[in-house]
């Protein structure tokens, strides 16, 4: 998905908008209100300010399960959300206060806010298995069910308040009124995992049992496809694809074993034109990275499973991985195209989710043992703060 231009609207949308009340985040406040300064850095602390705590409380009084953080999405530096079993929670002050958005029935596995107002989700009702694609038109106060079928989806983008892709390991889709309707994209056979920056150009990762894994390009909407990069491996299983214009990613998993996973994470900034193996992780439980040749990184993020990427402007990626057995989160980063990259030290956790709004602001919701907890970073991941925890 083309981050760049998501921003871009991001901010449009907010500065029009005038942003949203801070005690109600579902109704719009004059400009005055809008314009009100942000909370003086000196009286930004860590912690909850006993709000959340007591949401965690409450939660644990009824007998349900303890609140844990699923997914994050930020608008900006100041603004964004982050949600788990029953609850959305939000900040308008870089997280130096949070407050409840929303508490009830759904249990968030990926929030998307393109700006302020509008939001999707992939939710499922609090002890159920099915998934299904909700939509906020309130900031995330209300939800509402857009189909009584569950989704196919394993992932969503939106572009803005009508036009959005989702994804799941084999299909791509495309909606242009807010997800009321879904248009499957053409793709490949054998396609697992794709991404599209718009409408017409996107990217698909194609398995061939016993030679490997093609990643192809398409520029007409997936009427034609074209091989950009092959990559040799006996037995291809799945792939994630990020790109934003010219920049590309894409993730091709080993196997797994013993808590482990194997992978390669190769990278193009001339729009598959050449391509970088940056990260070449083989394990003792999942074997061979997939492809060959050199790789800037012998290991990725916390030396465990990868998990969601994104790709900000021309130069700059971020990976967040997980090593359950070993308790460990951690992220990696590039801001050259993946011609050098850099592990973080790694946070207590066993599974994390990244949202970056830009190379060196972002935030961290991690899960472990007895706690989830929220971390933010100003300097693109090298060092993380935490800002709240959920102690279970």
């Amino acid at each position: 998905m083309n981050f760049t231009r998501k921003l871009q609207q991001r901010a449009v949308t907010i500065l029009s908008a005038g942003l949203l009340a801070f005690a109600g985040w579902g109704t719009l406040v004059s400009p005055a209100q809008a314009a009100a300064p942000a909370t003086p850095a000196s009286s930004c602390s860590t912690g909850d300010h006993g709000i959340l705590q007591d949401l965690q409380k409450k939660q644990t009084a009824k007998g349900e399960d303890p609140l844990t953080l699923t997914t994050v999405d930020f608008l900006s530096a100041d603004t964004g959300r982050a949600a788990g079993n029953g609850f959305v929670i939000g900040t308008s002050d870089g997280g130096c206060h949070f407050q409840e958005i929303y508490q009830g029935q759904w249990s968030f596995q990926q929030i998307e806010f393109p700006d302020n107002v509008y939001g999707w989700a992939l939710a499922s009702v609090k002890g159920g298995q099915a998934k299904y694609l909700i939509r906020t038109t309130d900031g995330g106060s209300t939800w509402k069910r857009l189909s009584q079928s569950p989704a196919t989806f394993e992932r969503i983008e939106f572009v803005d308040g009508t036009t959005g892709f989702a994804y799941n390991r084999t299909s791509a889709y495309y909606t242009k009124d807010g997800g009321s309707t879904w248009t499957r994209i053409p793709t490949p056979a054998n396609t697992r995992g794709a991404d599209f920056t718009t409408r017409s150009s996107g990217w698909a990762v194609v398995v061939a049992q016993g030679s490997g894994y093609q990643i192809m390009r398409t520029t007409d909407g997936g009427a034609s496809w074209k091989q950009q990069k092959k990559v040799a491996y006996p037995n291809p299983l799945y792939a994630q694809v990020y790109a934003n214009a010219s920049q590309v990613y894409t993730v091709l998993y080993g196997g797994s074993g013993m808590s482990q996973t194997s992978y390669s994470l190769y990278g193009s900034s001339d729009a598959g034109g050449s391509w970088t193996r940056i990260i070449a992780q083989a394990t003792a439980g999942g074997g061979p990275a997939p492809g060959s040749g050199a790789a800037e990184q012998e290991k990725g993020p916390a030396s465990g499973s990868p998990g969601n990427m994104q790709v900000i402007g021309k130069t700059t990626a971020f990976l967040v991985g997980y090593q359950p057995a070993a308790q460990m989160v951690g992220t990696g980063m590039t801001q050259n195209n993946g011609r050098t990259w850099s592990n973080s030290k790694t946070v207590l956790g066993f599974e994390g989710v990244i949202s970056f709004t830009d190379p060196n602001q972002g935030w961290l919701a991690v899960r472990n043992m007895n706690s989830s907890t929220l971390y933010a970073t100003k300097d693109g991941g090298a060092s993380w703060k935490a800002k709240f925890a959920f102690e279970f």
